[in-house]
């Protein structure tokens, strides 16, 4: 037995190969005695500016927003934090705390001339911290490389202690109570400054979030276990009833410049998607044993169309067995009429094999295959939660032991050996 992983839209060699390398290890672990490939077709048949993005508009700020629905308030919370990172630092800079006698708490006039405030212990700390921790022997550091946030992560810990909400956040945190809380923020905002600055490119779940938050605030002198009860309470609510508009602005800068091989790949693809096409089913072919086809967002969407076309054609792909789709949007294409291989309202042709789909309701770029296929038993959706926020939640799927739990038990169903 084989595995094939095609890679998804926007990626290029780098990225390929740190995420392959994730794959191959995990399905390696579960299947030891299968041969784990990739299909890599980001330099050859991926997107470039031909005009150097001289048509990429400048930002333009909305006028009114729609209401969203509520969603996750742990979610809505970080979305908010990698729109803004310094965004809790600003509710304790501006609010402060009150004192026990009901006055502000910066107001001490009984304060020892040379005596180290507590928030100012806070903010010492977060300074003396190493812009650059070791890959191996320290768990801060090992767990920045770990979800591709170590490069960003100088930059990060830099525009937060040399933030002015920083600052008077620390002048505000008089006693420990206050530097505990700040200890929090300023550890959130830093994870958060990273993440943003990693943008799609970071591999972190929300465990792996929360115990780098964890691992900054103990090191600041704080506690993590609960978020900052001044700066949640304000933002809590206030999360809840952001739109979604302001959050697309806020990423429009990455996904349009940064990120342009992203929609660029899904674009070439439907106007030329016949030459991926025929590279994937030539090294689909190349080995006719049983093979578990594994593809992540367009490189599934490529997968639905080859297998599609080839079963109508009679002429079904020796040896595919068991699709695999991930964050993909083949479902919403197929329902827009967009697919490629499918009609909407058309059924799955005969020769199709079995199709595990799995999503993330976070994931903007994932869809249901089950409803707008329905009947049809090849065809299983199956929900992982990574509890981060899009786009990092597009990536987050080859962390969750979910995800490869779900994969062991579509091989074994379908009897593939």
């Amino acid at each position: 037995m084989r595995f094939l992983f095609v890679h998804g839209t926007g990626v290029r060699r780098e990225r390929h190969d740190r995420l392959f390398g994730l794959v191959r290890e995990r399905l390696t672990a579960r299947f030891p005695d299968a041969a784990v490939e990739s299909c890599y077709w980001g330099d050859r048949f991926g997107a470039t500016l031909g005009a150097g993005g001289r048509s990429v508009p400048g930002l333009r700020r909305p006028g009114r927003d729609p209401e969203p629905d509520p969603v996750d308030a742990e979610t809505a919370e970080w979305a908010l934090l990698l729109a803004d990172p310094l965004c809790e630092l600003r509710v304790l800079a501006e609010a402060g705390w009150e004192s026990r006698d009901g006055g502000d708490a910066e107001d001490d006039g009984f304060a020892m001339p040379g005596v180290r405030s507590a928030g100012a212990r806070v903010l010492g700390s977060l300074a003396a911290l190493p812009p650059a921790p070791p890959r191996a022997g320290d768990e801060l550091g090992a767990l920045l490389h770990g979800t591709g946030l170590a490069e960003g992560f100088a930059a990060a810990l830099e525009s937060t202690a040399r933030s002015a909400e920083a600052a008077r956040a620390g002048e505000r945190a008089a006693d420990e109570p206050q530097a505990r809380e700040l200890a929090t923020a300023l550890a959130r905002a830093v994870t958060a400054a990273a993440l943003a600055r990693a943008g799609a490119e970071a591999d972190c779940t929300g465990a792996e979030r929360d115990r780098l938050v964890e691992l900054l605030t103990t090191r600041l002198g704080g506690d993590a276990r609960v978020p900052g009860a001044r700066a949640a309470a304000v933002l809590g609510r206030l999360a809840l009833r952001v739109t979604t508009q302001p959050l697309l602005n806020a990423w429009r800068g990455s996904l349009t410049v940064g990120a342009t091989p992203a929609l660029g790949d899904i674009l070439r693809y439907q106007a030329r998607g016949h030459d991926l096409r025929t590279f994937l089913h030539a090294r689909i072919a190349a080995d006719p044993g049983p093979t578990v086809l594994i593809g992540h967002s367009l490189g599934g969407i490529a997968l639905v169309d080859l297998l599609a076309l080839a079963a109508a054609r009679g002429e079904a792909l020796p040896g595919a067995e068991l699709l695999v789709t991930v964050g993909s949007q083949a479902p919403f294409l197929y329902e827009l009429g967009a697919l490629t291989a499918l009609e909407p309202g058309a059924k799955l042709p005969y020769g199709f094999p079995r199709w595990l789909n799995v999503y993330d309701r976070q994931d903007v770029l994932s869809y249901l295959a089950g409803p707008v296929f329905p009947g049809d038993p090849r065809v299983t959706d199956h929900e992982v939660g990574s509890r981060q926020p899009f786009p990092a939640c597009h990536s987050a799927y080859w962390k969750q032991d979910s995800l490869y739990e779900r994969i062991e038990q579509a091989v074994a169903e379908a009897e593939i050996g």
